[in-house]
């Protein structure tokens, strides 16, 4: 069994940043994939970013492109999302994930085995 806690939500104007974390157990973390996903109220879970297990690929959406960055510590078995130049869209629980082994997709949610349960992040006007 794995389990994934999420921090570093929070309110923050636009314009600003925030780096989210997430803490994994239960598993030979440094051996997945991980993934970052995020649902605004009303929409579907999107994707946001994904790193490989090593750290050497890492993948976004193109709405975060240049602004967000996914990383990685094997070590401490944490896997962090830096956001920057926020916007209002960007409000929504975000959500990291494992990813199942295999072929699965990075991009899609199914391609994923364990969930964390959220972490609030909401930007001002």
């Amino acid at each position: 069994q794995v389990e994934l806690v999420e921090s570093g939500g929070g309110l923050v104007q636009a314009g600003g940043s925030l780096r989210l974390s997430c803490a994994a157990s239960g598993r030979t973390f440094s051996s997945y994939g991980m993934g970052w996903f995020r649902e605004a109220p009303g929409k579907e879970r999107e994707f946001v970013a994904a790193i490989s297990w090593s750290g050497a690929n890492t993948y976004y959406t193109d709405s975060v492109k240049g602004r967000f960055t996914i990383s990685r510590d094997n070590a401490k078995n944490t896997v962090y999302l830096q956001m920057n130049s926020l916007k209002p869209a960007d409000t929504a629980v975000y959500y990291c994930a494992l990813k199942s082994g295999g072929p699965a997709s990075y991009y899609h949610a199914r391609g994923y085995a364990y969930w964390g349960q959220g972490t609030q992040v909401t930007v001002s006007s």
